[in-house]
């Protein structure tokens, strides 16, 4: 390609509104255009790239058993009323009626329509395993996406959904998946780590994420510094403090006036924050639920929304929290009736609690649980933090950012037992068909690329996944001589294979060298009547400061050790 028909051009500032390191550079790079709010076309050497990426990953796939196939991205809401996400996905269908009057949705996921597509197609145990997979566009309508390509509305997902009988080949289909995923990653040039995960809105009882670990991130990874254990915020786990169980006192009301807070509470006390229980009251599906958890952790609400079958709760607004006849900032699950209680299991390690004692100005002493007040549900609920004991037991939580590439699911029969997705077994008895689930945001990786491999002077993209291997720049091409080596170098190197950009504008030499610099494209090839003199053409990589004068005949040679 040569740069003077190449559509698109590159920018010396980024847009006002990019905040990531892959925004700013993809748009300048000329890859993407913004369109609206996390909606975004790519141009041809954006377009380029994903291609290559689509590549890969089909390769991958095809490797692995997948069969590729393409889903409606409009589907019927019936669908997703029969697994029960109609009205509970986050974000929320985006949806429309069509002519009929029939209500249509624009798919964020493709599970429900895989699950119809393998109620239609199995009939007994003969017909499985399989994993189909297509590369398909979704649309989610988030409230705040951000960074160009990490977080968009509109977006391209390679989507794979694993079909087997039982729990022994859905694990095997997922350990296809997951070397598949170390593979797709390792040819795209991405150093990425497996961690656990919430399974969301997807669903499931087990979920992994692959995480590319980066500042810019916006998830926080937990890891141990001892061991190989690493989980999302949102999933992961800890070894809590437990403390001696004391002879159990007698319940004590005393005055704190002013005091509001668990922080002024234990000083007050001269006590540590974990000899205090502390209420949080959340509103679900327009009911209060109370919340106990020992003062020294913190409520996830990720887990919380889990235990709660999928409920978002919300924080209860003062106004709720008084109509429920709660005292805020002397409240406690003491002596409350007729709201769901939740108590994490901090509590049972620890007694002779401070709680409130639900009357402005007070507090009880010596509160401990199930004789003062009982749960609903006991469970795991605190968000673990760094410096907090690893899970596994081998030292201690390290906290770091990361952004997310790929995601898999076992998702066992979570849809197939909504959705009659059934299979006759050997005796002719009907059991539910086992899947698991698998995605890749083709886009996100993408900017997750540029995000791990850049400098100062722009993208150092992988030669995998670059739009073109080599830049070839022709300085001085009003000159018959460099114009006519530089025409032969094209063609050398072109007829050996390479993809090449043959930069020959009429633009000055500094302008050609920070373009190719901010494309990122692995090589750089440049002839010059300065190269001439100095014994021919000038070879360098984009990661190397010193470049290499080789003869006109040596090009092609030195490109193949340089990329070697």
């Amino acid at each position: 390609m040569r740069s003077s028909q190449l559509f698109g051009k590159t920018l010396r500032q980024a847009p006002a509104d990019a905040e990531t390191i892959s925004h700013k550079l993809l748009t300048r790079a000329g890859f993407i255009q913004q369109i609206a709010a996390g909606i975004f076309s790519l141009q041809p050497l954006g377009n380029r790239s994903i291609t290559k990426i689509k590549n890969i990953i089909r390769d991958e796939m095809d490797r692995a058993g997948g069969q590729e196939i393409n889903m409606p991205v409009v589907q019927p809401r019936d669908l997703w009323v029969e697994s029960g996400r109609a009205d509970t996905f986050v974000p929320p269908l985006a949806r429309f009626e069509d002519r009929r009057e029939r209500e249509m949705i624009i798919a964020p996921t493709h599970e429900e329509t895989a699950t119809a597509m393998a109620r239609a197609g199995v009939a007994s145990y003969r017909d499985l395993p399989f994993t189909i997979y297509q590369i398909q566009t979704k649309f989610r309508d988030e409230t705040r996406p951000r960074g160009g390509l990490l977080r968009v509305r509109e977006f391209e997902m390679k989507d794979a959904y694993s079909f087997d009988a039982d729990e022994e080949g859905m694990d095997r289909s997922f350990q296809a998946m997951v070397a598949a995923y170390k593979r797709i990653f390792k040819r795209c040039g991405l150093d990425v780590i497996m961690v656990d995960a919430d399974s969301g809105g997807i669903g499931g009882k087990d979920s992994n994420e692959f995480v590319l670990l980066t500042d810019s991130g916006e998830d926080t990874i937990l890891m141990s510094n001892e061991s190989d254990y690493a989980a999302n915020v949102e999933k992961a786990s800890f070894i809590k403090k437990a403390f001696p169980i004391e002879e159990l006192g007698e319940v004590e009301e005393f005055a704190t006036p002013g005091i509001k807070t668990i922080e002024e509470l234990a000083k007050a006390e001269g006590v540590s924050k974990s000899k205090t229980a502390k209420a949080v009251f959340y509103s679900v599906d327009g009911e209060i639920v109370v919340v106990t958890i020992r003062g020294d952790y913190e409520v996830n609400e990720t887990k919380l929304r889990n235990l709660l079958d999928g409920a978002e709760p919300k924080l209860a607004t003062p106004e709720e929290v008084k109509a429920a006849g709660l005292v805020s900032g002397s409240a406690s699950a003491v002596g409350l009736t007729g709201m769901k209680s939740v108590v994490d299991d901090s509590i049972t390690m620890g007694s002779n609690y401070l709680a409130g004692a639900n009357k402005d100005g007070f507090h009880l002493r010596n509160v401990n649980f199930e004789r003062d007040f009982k749960a609903d549900i006991v469970a795991d609920i605190a968000e673990a933090k760094k410096g907090y004991l690893s899970p596994d037991g081998k030292g201690k939580l390290v906290a770091k950012r990361g952004i997310e590439i790929g995601h898999v699911f076992k998702l066992g029969n979570v849809y197939s037992s909504k959705m009659g997705a059934n299979y006759t077994n050997e005796d002719g008895e009907q059991n539910e068909i086992l899947m698991g689930c698998y995605g890749i945001g083709v886009g996100r990786l993408l900017a997750a690329a540029v995000e791990a491999n850049h400098d100062d002077f722009g993208m150092l993209l992988p030669r995998a996944i670059a739009p073109y291997e080599i830049y070839l720049a022709g300085l001085n091409l009003n000159d018959p001589n460099i114009a006519g080596k530089a025409e032969m170098i094209y063609e050398t190197l072109q007829n050996a294979g390479y993809e090449v950009l043959f930069d020959d504008r009429d633009a000055p030499p500094g302008v050609k060298f920070k373009d190719a610099d901010l494309l990122g494209i692995p090589a750089r090839v440049v002839i010059s009547s300065r190269s001439l003199e100095n014994g021919g053409v000038e070879v360098k990589s984009r990661i190397s400061k010193d470049a290499e004068i080789v003869a006109e005949s040596d090009v092609l040679a030195s490109v193949k050790a340089l990329f070697d």
